[in-house]
């Protein structure tokens, strides 16, 4: 796994990821909640496609801030870029923009983990 490696994942601003209907906010503007998500899954497919066979990585930490708002109808770009491998640890450096700049940036913390022994542990 290479320092480096990056991806750009997008989304369009809908009433689905709103902060008013996702619930963490009152107002219908691009919602927190799925900054995040997409911050995390332009990270996971950065990294995807040099995972050994079996293994995913999963989130760990997010730490950003959110600092402008994005209308309906709005496209936002999430961009992560691999900046350390420390064994199975990987961190990011994660940023959203939309149209006007930047609105959002941080560090994600994944974990590569081996699927079926991950599923394993969950009790059914």
């Amino acid at each position: 796994m290479e320092k480096g490696l990056k991806h750009i994942s997008t989304t369009t601003v809908t009433t689905a990821n709103t902060a008013l209907t996702m619930g963490s906010g009152d107002m219908e503007v691009f919602a927190t909640p799925a900054m995040v998500a997409l911050m995390e899954n332009a990270a996971m497919k950065a990294v995807a496609p040099h995972l050994p066979e079996g293994s995913t990585t999963v989130g760990a930490m997010m730490q950003t801030s959110h600092i402008k708002p994005s209308a309906p109808g709005e496209t936002v770009t999430a961009e992560a870029v691999l900046q350390e491998v420390d064994g199975r640890k990987l961190t990011f450096r994660v940023t959203a923009s939309d149209s006007e700049g930047t609105i959002g940036e941080g560090i994600h913390i994944r974990y590569i983990v081996d699927r079926e022994r991950f599923l394993s542990r969950l009790k059914r």
